[in-house]
């Protein structure tokens, strides 16, 4: 009997991983919950235990490709059988993915071609001239599509060591459909002219590219690349809208700066504001529970549960996404330690999967960076992101019983990105001023 190993969901909005190495080998014996395979996300690196225990019968996705969560990437063979030969099935399996895939060509996304009934040109070998190998998976799609391995040797590969993935080889299938279309249509344009004098040069074409000035051509890393999709994605599907409040944020100023000490002492633990602006957007939340909500199609689907993400920046630019679970349950001591435990973990790359799924809304505070104020993109599937700017002294107008004065007050902007699908300008306004009422009724005197 042999079973399956699947390639589990990694966090919300993980659709692929890459394998980034076997911890075994075909043939080898493992137990089950030891360690097989190494992967990235765009998220978190980790590391997927054996689902039982067997012998490593066959290993379908290679170092260095990129695999859809629930693809089959190996199997195990169970009870001490022997392993059996399987390039039937998978070639029957990477058949029917072949035709029942979609990838992306620029904005649009079209379905991947059918295997050629054409014969190959020729047989694709393992390695090419280049010393570059070409995975069984890729081989059968160059084969079923006719693509030489000429044409293979000259596909510039994303995976490891510059190796042609899966993607590599789908979305040159479709660009040279989409090629062969257009020079077939000029081909007909050109026959409805009149013939173009010889004396009259024509000029060459070029599909290289050139840049002005002294530039440094940087490509993007794993993870830039799937976070700007992310991003992208994110615009083409959530129509947003900003909302800004200004708030004054003294009491909370004053009172950090009183306890923090004192905190440090009691919890071993330093206090940051930002523990306390989840506090308030939780207390927000509960007031206004729609803004806790994702959607499917013209479905709305209301968290009972209040999670939320903490965008962290990491030492090399980029940015991952933790999530406070429960936030709801956690007093401000929980929610300080769990905001440091998180942050801390997130720079040394050890959040684990389960830390950077479930999110229900996202805080990122961008006043880290002494930014004013910014207009944050919605971390899907949420509807909303609330972005804390700089904490700043400006003079302010201060309202007493004995008439109004002027002072000198601490202010922040807040910012609310939210889905106008479903979050109105009077939800997103009410919500983001609620928050801002929090934050400037904190009891200054309030006890650790």
């Amino acid at each position: 009997m042999a079973q399956e190993v699947l390639l589990p969901k990694m966090g919300e909005s993980v659709a692929e991983a890459t394998i980034t190495k076997w911890l075994k080998a075909e043939g080898d014996t493992i137990e089950e919950e030891e360690s097989l395979v190494e992967i990235a996300t765009d998220k978190v690196d980790s590391e997927i235990p054996s689902p039982t225990s067997g012998i490593i019968q066959k290993i379908l996705v290679q170092e260095g490709e990129v695999a859809n969560v629930g693809t089959v990437i190996a199997i195990i063979s169970q009870n001490g059988e022997q392993p059996t030969p399987v390039e039937n099935v998978a070639s029957t399996k990477e058949e029917v993915n072949l035709q029942s895939s979609e990838i992306t060509v620029g904005q649009a996304q079209v379905l991947q071609t059918k295997p050629s009934t054409d014969p190959p040109i020729e047989e694709i070998q393992k390695k090419g001239t280049s010393g570059r190998f070409y995975s069984p998976y890729v081989r059968n799609i160059a084969l079923d599509n006719a693509i030489s391995m000429q044409e293979l040797e000259q596909l510039q590969g994303t995976g490891k060591n510059g190796r042609v993935t899966k993607k590599d080889i789908l979305v040159y299938i479709q660009t040279r459909s989409v090629q062969t279309i257009q020079l077939d249509d000029k081909i007909t344009q050109e026959q409805k002219l009149p013939p173009t004098p010889l004396s009259i040069e024509q000029p060459k074409a070029t599909t290289a590219t050139t840049y002005g000035g002294v530039v440094e051509v940087v490509p993007m890393d794993r993870m830039r690349k799937l976070i700007a999709d992310h991003m992208v994605n994110s615009k083409r599907t959530s129509p947003h809208v900003t909302a800004f409040v200004e708030t004054d944020v003294t009491n909370i100023y004053q009172w950090r700066n009183k306890v923090k000490e004192q905190f440090l002492k009691n919890e071993g633990e330093k206090i940051t504001f930002t523990p306390i602006f989840i506090e308030a957007v939780v207390k927000a939340i509960k007031d206004f529970p729609l803004i806790n909500s994702s959607v499917e199609g013209t479905t709305i689907i209301r968290k009972n549960d209040i999670n939320i993400g903490m965008a962290a920046a990491l030492p090399s630019g980029n940015l991952i996404v933790p999530v406070i679970k429960h936030a709801d349950r956690m007093n401000l001591v929980g929610l300080t330690k769990t905001v440091n435990d998180l942050a801390s973990r997130s720079r040394q790359n050890k959040l684990s999967p389960e830390e950077i799924q479930d999110g229900t809304f996202t805080l990122t505070n961008v006043g880290t960076f002494g930014n004013v104020m910014g207009t944050p993109i919605i971390n899907q599937p949420q509807v909303a992101i609330l972005a804390t700017g700089s904490i700043q002294k400006k003079p302010a107008v201060i309202e007493t019983p004995e008439g109004d004065t002027i002072g000198i007050r601490y202010m922040m902007y807040l910012s609310l990105s939210f889905d106008h699908r479903i979050v109105d300008g009077s939800l997103g306004g009410t919500f983001i001023r609620k928050v801002a009422d929090y934050l400037e009724e904190f009891d200054v005197n309030r006890e650790i």
